[in-house]
């Protein structure tokens, strides 16, 4: 994802020049990229992205906003934030002010008309919001564009099916994974493919924060008829992040009956979480269990060989900079929490040597993400491995390191040994000396086992896969 390019533009040429120019679209993309690492890729459409950099005099940073309305909603909820993101990169900055500049609200006011127009128009397949922006398509997210691993193989799959395939081979699907890791990535690949291939069918591609607010104002405005005529009369419905309805009783009514009647008229749906359907709180067991009906497809933190494959590959597409074999491999070594990050990493490297004009080094990397290597620089100890896996597995810790091999205490302790090898630098010898003085065949072994079982059984994958999220998170 690269914010930093998109958003350096919105600035205002007519207060900054020159070398300074440079300096300050850079730091209002390193700024958007923290945002929305932060907040995520809905809050910032919605919000931030109307946003244009004025000015930065006397330690002041000048944001206009083109409508009281967003003015005031980002001031209540996010200037705070904004204000820590900005000192971080700015030295003497001390206020952030954010301004309504009447000028822009023309310019608002045609991209609400342009996606209402796309919403309505029968040359899109895409159905935006025509009340809240943040439903377009990113046109980077293509199925082209999707590097593929065995972490995500699964998602990618079901997601190709859904998008050349006229029959319903499962309905729902529902994919879940941690932040970053290419949910969203999925689902307007989906509607890219769908539209190329089939523009007839009529598909909404909506977050679960859009949909709550749609169905707010059309409670609000005695309109729900019009609301159920864009939600239920779809081929395709996509909602993003629907653990974000947790608690709220009447959207959940409304999604209920939303999702049994596309079912029922034999329409696709194709949801996505942060976590499994049995994990969501805050969601009626009626919509967990029919959240579970079709497919369920889990997107596992990426591996070295994945995360290096998609900065390659990212690195290929942009012909200004080149960068080095080695730093690619560093990134990938060290930039581990999830795929935003890691793009937006390599994007802020990028942007910086073409900003600057220097080839990218090691050095260069080191010093443009030391926030980002220092954030991902976060020590997971043995004992704290240790903990970890025996609550996991409701066994006290001194069973874990004990000698008992009954079953249910030998597998949680070769998952320990497992994850003190993948997440520590620590030898063998120092991880059995851990578990109370084993040798370290004993830790081979273990860790062998474990990667055998996982290749056989998808539930100790996704336990694996499970613990390792909460370690590293």
């Amino acid at each position: 994802m690269s914010l930093s390019a998109g958003n350096a533009q919105q600035t205002s040429s007519q207060d900054l020049s020159g070398k300074d120019q440079e300096v300050h679209m850079a730091i209002w993309g390193s700024v958007c990229d923290k945002f929305c690492r932060e907040f995520g890729q809905n809050a910032y459409d919605t919000w931030v992205s109307h946003l244009i950099f004025s000015s930065f005099e006397g330690g002041v940073v000048s944001l206009a906003a083109p409508t009281r309305f967003v003015r005031d909603y980002i001031q209540s909820h996010y200037a705070t934030r904004l204000n820590d993101f900005f000192k971080a990169d700015l030295v003497g900055m001390h206020e952030l002010v954010i301004r309504l500049d009447s000028s822009l609200q023309s310019k608002h006011r045609e991209e609400q008309a342009e996606s209402k127009a796309d919403a309505q128009s029968g040359d899109s397949a895409v159905v935006t919001s025509a009340n809240f922006e943040g439903s377009a398509l990113d046109q980077r997210y293509t199925f082209d564009s999707f590097v593929v691993g065995k972490s995500n193989e699964l998602a990618y799959a079901a997601a190709k099916r859904i998008a050349e395939s006229d029959e319903i081979a499962f309905n729902p699907l529902f994919i879940h994974g941690g932040v970053g890791l290419g949910k969203t990535h999925l689902m307007h690949a989906i509607a890219h493919e769908i539209r190329r291939k089939a523009p007839q069918k009529k598909v909404v591609y909506v977050s679960a924060e859009k949909f709550m607010l749609e169905f707010i104002a059309a409670l609000r405005f005695k309109d729900t008829h019009a609301f159920k005529q864009k939600f239920r009369n779809v081929d395709i419905l996509m909602v993003d992040d629907v653990q974000f309805i947790a608690n709220k009783d009447s959207t959940q009514e409304e999604f209920f009956h939303t999702f049994n009647a596309l079912v029922d008229n034999r329409c696709q749906l194709i949801i996505t979480a942060d976590r499994s359907p049995t994990e969501l709180e805050g969601i009626e067991e009626r919509i967990v269990s029919r959240l579970g009906w079709g497919l369920v497809a889990d997107i596992h933190p990426t591996d070295y060989e994945l995360r290096l494959g998609i900065l390659q590959s990212k690195a290929e597409a942009n012909d200004k900079v080149i960068v080095p074999q080695d730093v690619l491999e560093f990134l990938a070594k060290r930039i581990t929490s999830n795929v935003r990050h890691l793009e937006g990493a390599l994007t802020r490297v990028m942007a910086f040597a073409e900003l600057v004009g220097r080839p990218i080094t090691m050095e260069m990397t080191r010093n443009v993400l030391q926030d980002l290597i220092r954030a991902n620089d976060r020590k997971v100890t043995i004992d704290e491995i240790q903990r970890t896996v025996a609550d996991y597995f409701s066994i006290r810790l001194s069973e874990l390191l004990s000698d008992r091999r009954a079953r249910n205490i030998a597998r949680p302790r070769q998952f320990a040994m497992y994850l003190c090898k993948q997440l520590t630098n620590r030898s063998l010898p120092e991880i059995g000396r851990k578990f109370g003085g084993r040798d370290h065949t004993t830790v081979m072994h273990a860790v062998r086992k474990v990667e055998e079982l996982k290749e056989q059984d998808s539930q100790i994958e996704d336990d694996i896969g499970r613990l390792m999220r909460q370690l590293e998170g």
